[in-house]
């Protein structure tokens, strides 16, 4: 093979695009961990993703095929080409039960990795489902609040006995003992 045959060889042998994913009960989070893509070849149908673009410092060609455990809805679906990577929320088909892995072969591979930074169980989801978009300072202030949460001193006064100035407790001395001069530092 020619030194010009070696470079075409080369451009075509691509490297595996590395991919982190979670899901919820009716979506997948799927993240492809390659910086600075250009020329981005993505097609997404209800059972594949596949991917192709050059990137990172020397412009390499990264690819990755996926067929996923079950049907994704490819209209509902969204991604963006980031300058660290490129996200995608991949809407399921049927929405409910978690997948036990994302591809649809029983293979570990090494280039899909869990993003624990996204995931949450099973159970972890359906209390945030149940909860919806519940924020406990919003929740608080349509309450009315903690009377004085907004103000910590101004709770702290009405405390009686432990405030600053309240009154003693038990009928102990006002003064401590710890409140004896001490001698100066040399």
């Amino acid at each position: 093979m020619a030194s010009g045959d070696s470079k075409m060889a080369d451009k075509d042998k691509a490297l595996h695009a590395p991919m982190e994913w979670a899901q919820r009960k009716d979506k997948l989070y799927l993240t492809i961990d390659v910086d600075d893509v250009v020329e981005p070849q993505i097609e997404l149908t209800e059972t594949t993703l596949t991917f192709r673009a050059r990137g990172g410092a020397e412009k390499k060609w990264y690819e990755a095929k996926v067929e996923f455990f079950k049907e994704v809805d490819p209209k509902e679906s969204k991604y963006t080409v980031l300058p660290r990577n490129v996200p995608f929320v991949i809407k399921k088909k049927e929405e409910g039960h978690f997948w036990p892995r994302l591809i649809k072969d029983k293979v570990k591979v090494h280039w899909i990795k869990t993003d624990f930074n996204k995931w949450k169980d099973e159970d972890d989801s359906d209390y945030e489902d149940d909860t919806g978009d519940m924020d406990l300072e919003a929740m608080m202030s349509k309450m009315g609040g903690l009377g004085g949460m907004d103000n910590p001193m101004g709770m702290m006064n009405n405390m009686g006995g432990m405030g600053m100035d309240g009154p003693d407790v038990g009928g102990r001395d006002s003064e401590d003992s710890d409140d004896e001069d001490l001698p100066d530092l040399e």
